[in-house]
């Protein structure tokens, strides 16, 4: 059996019979003298034991388990631009067209048309790559209860300021109350976001983050006044 011999000098890997074994000569790359190893200095490594039940033919009949890599990414990164390119343009629309804003009907059907495909994308984003994802039903109705759940959380911005502030509209309100409000708002969401998805807080933040700094920001552009500078 031939023996695998490397040079030391130029690292030259190559094979000689073995009735040179313990023999010197030069190598064959660099003409360094080299010494070829005993044939009782080789390593034989053996394969383990296995004792696993085979067929007829020896294989094992046992398949070791294949993880299924689901491309969750790709799909919701495509449905969420769509979705996302279509309220911007419905948002630009209602500026035009509506020197008071969207009417209220348009502001609900918008938080709500934009919940799963952010919701979606946004889980994509966020999930934990070593754990397998929610895929088929499952994945959808949990994108549809935090999608309504995140849409819910608009009711804080526009309850406090009536309930305990005493202001005749929402958008009466401060830019440093709004901002606290807002901060309220992500961290309920990241609590749901965390429920629904089993996810790490600060997933869960990011997650709510991306629907709720989406939805303010389409507001903004379709002519939406949220505070005020008093």
């Amino acid at each position: 059996m031939p023996i695998q011999v490397t040079c030391p000098k130029c690292f030259k890997r190559f094979q000689v019979s073995e009735k040179f074994a313990g023999k010197t000569g030069p190598c064959p790359n660099c003409k360094n003298q080299i010494k070829v190893p005993e044939t009782s200095e080789e390593v034989v490594i053996h394969a383990p034991d296995d004792d696993a039940p085979k067929d007829r033919s020896g294989q094992s009949v046992l398949k070791p388990l294949m993880r299924q890599e689901t491309d969750v990414t790709r799909k919701g990164f495509l449905f969420t631009s769509v979705a996302v390119l279509f309220a911007v343009g419905a948002a630009l629309a209602f500026r035009f067209n509506f020197a008071d804003g969207p009417p209220n009907w348009a502001v609900i059907l918008g938080a709500l048309f934009l919940g799963p495909p952010l919701v979606w994308s946004g889980y994509s984003f966020v999930r934990n790559s070593e754990l397998a994802p929610y895929v088929g039903s499952e994945l959808r109705n949990r994108v549809l209860i935090l999608s309504l759940i995140l849409a819910a959380l608009w009711l804080v911005y526009a309850l406090i300021p009536s309930y305990v502030l005493d202001l005749e509209a929402a958008f009466e309100m401060s830019y440093l109350t709004f901002g606290i409000i807002f901060c309220i708002m992500v961290a309920m969401g990241a609590t749901a976001s965390v429920l629904t998805f089993e996810l790490e807080f600060s997933e869960g933040l990011a997650h709510a983050g991306l629907y709720l700094l989406a939805t303010m920001a389409l507001a903004v552009l379709s002519g939406i006044t949220l505070a005020t500078a008093g």
